[in-house]
Protein backbone atom coordinates (compact mmCIF):
# COMPACT_ATOMS: atom_id res chain seq x y z
CA UNK A 1 0.00 0.00 0.00
CA UNK A 2 2.84 2.43 0.81
CA UNK A 3 4.33 1.80 -2.64
CA UNK A 4 1.02 2.81 -4.26
CA UNK A 5 0.90 6.02 -2.22
CA UNK A 6 4.45 6.88 -3.28
CA UNK A 7 3.52 6.59 -6.97
CA UNK A 8 0.31 8.58 -6.91
CA UNK A 9 0.65 11.94 -8.50
CA UNK A 10 -1.01 14.90 -6.87
CA UNK A 11 -1.83 17.65 -9.32
CA UNK A 12 -2.79 21.02 -7.95
CA UNK A 13 -3.97 23.85 -10.11
CA UNK A 14 -1.41 26.63 -10.35
CA UNK A 15 -2.47 29.80 -12.15
CA UNK A 16 -0.61 33.06 -12.51
CA UNK A 17 -2.51 36.01 -13.94
CA UNK A 18 -0.78 39.09 -15.31
CA UNK A 19 -3.26 41.89 -14.75
CA UNK A 20 -3.07 44.76 -17.21
CA UNK A 21 -4.54 48.21 -16.42
CA UNK A 22 -7.42 47.29 -14.10
CA UNK A 23 -10.02 49.92 -13.22
CA UNK A 24 -13.33 49.81 -11.41
CA UNK A 25 -15.13 49.90 -8.07
CA UNK A 26 -13.38 49.81 -4.72
CA UNK A 27 -9.93 51.08 -5.71
CA UNK A 28 -9.95 54.28 -3.66
CA UNK A 29 -7.46 52.78 -1.18
CA UNK A 30 -4.80 52.74 -3.91
CA UNK A 31 -4.32 56.51 -3.65
CA UNK A 32 -1.97 57.75 -6.37
CA UNK A 33 -1.81 54.22 -7.85
CA UNK A 34 -5.57 54.13 -8.56
CA UNK A 35 -6.66 53.93 -12.18
CA UNK A 36 -6.65 56.80 -14.63
CA UNK A 37 -10.48 56.60 -14.74
CA UNK A 38 -10.59 57.21 -10.97
CA UNK A 39 -8.20 60.16 -11.17
CA UNK A 40 -9.89 61.74 -14.19
CA UNK A 41 -13.27 61.55 -12.45
CA UNK A 42 -11.79 63.32 -9.42
CA UNK A 43 -10.06 65.94 -11.60
CA UNK A 44 -13.32 66.73 -13.32
CA UNK A 45 -15.31 67.00 -10.09
CA UNK A 46 -12.67 69.13 -8.35
CA UNK A 47 -11.54 71.39 -11.21
CA UNK A 48 -14.13 71.05 -13.98
CA UNK A 49 -11.40 69.90 -16.33
CA UNK A 50 -9.47 66.78 -17.27
CA UNK A 51 -5.77 67.02 -18.06
CA UNK A 52 -3.78 64.40 -19.95
CA UNK A 53 -0.19 64.30 -21.12
CA UNK A 54 0.58 65.88 -24.46
CA UNK A 55 2.11 63.66 -27.11
CA UNK A 56 5.55 62.10 -26.89
CA UNK A 57 7.57 59.28 -28.47
CA UNK A 58 5.49 59.36 -31.65
CA UNK A 59 2.10 59.43 -29.89
CA UNK A 60 -0.31 62.35 -30.23
CA UNK A 61 -1.88 64.25 -27.34
CA UNK A 62 -3.60 61.75 -25.02
CA UNK A 63 -2.99 58.98 -27.55
CA UNK A 64 -0.66 56.86 -25.43
CA UNK A 65 -2.43 53.51 -25.18
CA UNK A 66 -3.06 50.89 -22.53
CA UNK A 67 -4.98 47.66 -22.29
CA UNK A 68 -7.61 48.93 -19.84
CA UNK A 69 -9.58 46.06 -18.26
CA UNK A 70 -12.69 46.46 -16.08
CA UNK A 71 -12.43 44.82 -12.66
CA UNK A 72 -15.67 42.86 -13.23
CA UNK A 73 -14.01 41.18 -16.21
CA UNK A 74 -10.96 40.35 -14.07
CA UNK A 75 -13.28 38.70 -11.54
CA UNK A 76 -14.94 36.64 -14.32
CA UNK A 77 -11.55 35.37 -15.54
CA UNK A 78 -10.58 34.40 -11.99
CA UNK A 79 -13.89 32.57 -11.55
CA UNK A 80 -13.38 30.76 -14.86
CA UNK A 81 -10.16 29.28 -13.49
CA UNK A 82 -11.96 28.30 -10.28
CA UNK A 83 -14.52 26.43 -12.41
CA UNK A 84 -11.77 24.79 -14.52
CA UNK A 85 -9.37 23.27 -11.98
CA UNK A 86 -7.51 21.17 -14.55
CA UNK A 87 -6.12 24.30 -16.24
CA UNK A 88 -2.79 25.64 -15.00
CA UNK A 89 -0.31 28.15 -16.37
CA UNK A 90 0.58 31.81 -16.68
CA UNK A 91 -2.01 33.97 -18.45
CA UNK A 92 -2.44 37.61 -19.41
CA UNK A 93 -5.59 39.19 -18.02
CA UNK A 94 -6.50 42.15 -20.21
CA UNK A 95 -8.89 42.78 -23.07
CA UNK A 96 -6.41 42.21 -25.88
CA UNK A 97 -7.25 45.72 -27.16
CA UNK A 98 -5.17 48.79 -26.45
CA UNK A 99 -7.07 52.06 -26.24
CA UNK A 100 -5.86 55.64 -25.78
CA UNK A 101 -6.16 57.65 -22.59
CA UNK A 102 -8.40 59.98 -24.62
CA UNK A 103 -11.04 57.21 -24.63
CA UNK A 104 -11.06 57.09 -20.82
CA UNK A 105 -11.33 60.89 -20.69
CA UNK A 106 -14.19 60.85 -23.21
CA UNK A 107 -16.05 58.26 -21.11
CA UNK A 108 -15.72 60.39 -17.97
CA UNK A 109 -16.77 63.58 -19.80
CA UNK A 110 -19.70 61.80 -21.47
CA UNK A 111 -20.95 60.49 -18.13
CA UNK A 112 -20.85 63.90 -16.46
CA UNK A 113 -22.02 65.83 -19.56
CA UNK A 114 -19.72 68.70 -18.60
CA UNK A 115 -16.10 69.74 -18.43
CA UNK A 116 -13.17 70.15 -20.77
CA UNK A 117 -10.13 68.17 -21.81
CA UNK A 118 -6.71 69.79 -22.08
CA UNK A 119 -3.16 68.55 -22.42
CA UNK A 120 -0.16 69.31 -20.24
CA UNK A 121 3.45 69.08 -21.34
CA UNK A 122 4.92 65.60 -21.11
CA UNK A 123 7.24 65.58 -18.05
CA UNK A 124 10.92 65.65 -19.01
CA UNK A 125 11.83 63.06 -16.38
CA UNK A 126 9.46 60.52 -17.99
CA UNK A 127 10.72 60.89 -21.56
CA UNK A 128 12.34 57.60 -22.53
CA UNK A 129 11.02 55.91 -19.37
CA UNK A 130 7.27 56.00 -19.99
CA UNK A 131 5.47 52.94 -21.27
CA UNK A 132 3.32 54.37 -24.06
CA UNK A 133 1.83 51.04 -25.21
CA UNK A 134 0.46 47.94 -23.46
CA UNK A 135 -1.77 45.24 -24.93
CA UNK A 136 -2.42 41.78 -23.54
CA UNK A 137 -1.75 38.80 -25.79
CA UNK A 138 -4.70 36.53 -24.99
CA UNK A 139 -3.48 33.52 -26.98
CA UNK A 140 -2.76 31.38 -23.91
CA UNK A 141 -6.02 32.38 -22.21
CA UNK A 142 -8.08 31.56 -25.30
CA UNK A 143 -6.18 28.32 -25.95
CA UNK A 144 -6.96 27.26 -22.37
CA UNK A 145 -10.66 27.68 -23.19
CA UNK A 146 -11.52 30.97 -21.48
CA UNK A 147 -13.61 32.85 -24.03
CA UNK A 148 -14.86 35.66 -21.79
CA UNK A 149 -16.02 38.75 -23.68
CA UNK A 150 -14.42 41.82 -22.13
CA UNK A 151 -16.14 45.18 -21.80
CA UNK A 152 -14.93 47.97 -24.06
CA UNK A 153 -13.55 51.10 -22.40
CA UNK A 154 -16.85 52.85 -23.21
CA UNK A 155 -18.87 50.14 -21.43
CA UNK A 156 -16.51 49.74 -18.50
CA UNK A 157 -16.03 53.44 -17.81
CA UNK A 158 -19.81 53.99 -17.95
CA UNK A 159 -20.33 51.22 -15.36
CA UNK A 160 -17.55 52.58 -13.19
CA UNK A 161 -18.78 56.18 -13.34
CA UNK A 162 -22.25 55.00 -12.36
CA UNK A 163 -20.80 53.23 -9.31
CA UNK A 164 -18.30 55.96 -8.39
CA UNK A 165 -20.81 58.81 -8.56
CA UNK A 166 -23.80 57.11 -6.93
Amino acid sequence: KQELLNHQEVRSQVVGLRYFNVYGPREQHKGSMASVAFHLNNQLLEKGEIKLFAGCDGYGDGEQVRDFVYVGDVVEVNLWFLDNPSVSGIFNCGTGRSQPFNDIAKGVLDYHQKGNLSYIPFPDHLIGHYQSFTEADLTALRTAGCNHTFKSVDEGVACYMEWLNR
